[in-house]
């Protein structure tokens, strides 16, 4: 704390600069002020009083506030969700505006998501080309909706297919979506058997060309073998050409592995990173053995695969809310912006006549894979795979290249 005898003294030329000085000291004549000197006198105050009053009263003011602040945040975060920032750092730092700059919207690509389902009353799905909705949480199959409070999956599918319409534009606004409910209100995998049924109708009744799962759970030896099980349906669709990219978890940093199914070989197993370009503070890390087999696991499906951007990301929430926006922080975000830049780089393949989704057999998952590896932007000085940031930062533009220099070799 200052000493006593010290006051603050204006500056002449802009009098919220205060300059502290010794009381004695003479200071500025009035004339400098265009006061009489007593006045200019007057301008000055003991520092002393301020500091008082600032201390306690104003820590204890500062501290209230942030109290009220965090007791009011729930009224407080609709009045200001639309005047905050769209989380365009998440698009410039991925490059996947770029590929949509080009011209790419997912024209074509048919994008299964399991999750909590979809609420087709929200402006931004107003002209989603939704292919199909089945319900394996209540079985009600004609009532298109999501079954969560938290709305996670119409937050999955915002950042995929939003129209533009609000404060948010989808990485792939024109893929044909299949939407299943394979999870229940309380948003994680729970039932493995319900996880698993959803996954195979993406494959068989919807056809799918990727598979997105916002979603994961821990490896269970003695079931996951099981042809119903969540690895075993995710293995069909492996088997069959069909994508499948897959939320690591939020488990980390001291987990055992990445979720299942994120640690399938063939799956595209996304962590997340934040805003300063460096991996989400709860994203999972792989294990260097692959559980099913207890081999070690090799490169290009080392895991996690790729991390993509995962925090404070601006989608849609119910179309109940006002506004219907929010922000969420995940590895279940981050898998969104693979799964949308994996469909915007097989329409680009497949407008150009590079591939054919509809043949199975051209190894084409492992072909996407290793390009993706070779593409991905290395955090910091990374060199090879790391079991916290995979093999680096998603870049759309450089996987979309590398894939497509690779094509004529599949």
């Amino acid at each position: 704390m200052p000493k006593e005898g010290v006051e603050l003294m204006p500056e002449p030329e802009d009098r919220a600069i205060l300059t502290a000085v010794d009381r004695g000291a003479e200071g500025y004549s009035g004339e400098d002020y265009g006061l009489s000197d007593k006045e200019a006198r007057d301008l000055r105050r003991p520092l002393h009083g301020v500091s008082s009053f600032v201390w306690p009263y104003g820590a204890v003011g500062g501290a209230a506030s942030i109290v009220v602040m965090i007791l009011l945040w729930p009224m407080i975060q609709p009045l200001i969700t639309p005047y905050l920032p769209a989380s365009e750092w998440a698009y410039e730092s991925s490059g996947v505006r770029q590929l949509g700059d080009e011209g790419l919207d997912g024209s074509g690509i048919k994008v299964c998501i399991v999750d909590t389902g979809i609420d087709p009353s929200h402006p931004d799905f107003k002209d989603m080309n939704l292919a199909g909705f089945r319900d394996f949480y209540a079985f009600q199959h004609d009532q298109v909706r999501d079954v969560s409070q938290s709305h996670h999956g119409t937050s999955m599918a915002g950042l995929l297919i939003a129209n533009g319409s609000g404060p948010l534009q989808g990485m792939a606004p024109k893929v044909t979506l299949s939407v299943a409910v394979g999870l229940g209100p309380e948003g994680t995998t729970g039932n493995s058997v319900r996880v698993a049924d959803a996954i195979q109708w993406c494959r068989v009744s919807q056809r799918s060309d990727i598979i997105s799962l916002s979603l994961g759970g821990p490896f269970e030896a003695s079931s996951q073998q099981a042809s119903r099980s969540v690895s075993g349906a995710v293995q069909d669709a492996l088997d069959n050409g069909i994508f499948v990219v897959a939320a690591a978890g939020n488990a980390g940093p001291n987990n055992i592995d990445v979720s299942t199914p994120a640690n399938v070989e063939g799956v595209i197993s996304v962590g997340a990173y934040d805003r300063f370009l460096t991996p989400w503070s709860n994203s999972s890390i792989g294990s260097y053995l692959d559980p099913y087999n207890e081999l070690d696991r090799v490169w290009p499906n080392q895991k996690p695969e790729i991390l993509a951007p995962g925090s404070y990301i601006l989608s849609t929430v119910s179309s109940q809310k006002s506004p219907p926006y929010a922000y969420s922080t995940g590895t279940s975000d981050a898998a969104i912006f693979v799964t949308a830049t994996l469909a915007l780089i097989l329409q680009d393949l497949t407008d150009k006549g590079l591939i054919d989704l509809t043949i199975d057999g051209d190894d084409r998952i492992f072909h996407v894979k290793k390009a993706l590896a070779e593409s991905a932007q290395p955090v910091k000085n990374q060199i090879g795979h790391d079991i916290r940031s995979g093999y680096g930062m998603l870049d759309a533009v450089a996987w979309r290249n590398a894939v497509e220099a690779s094509a004529n070799n599949w």
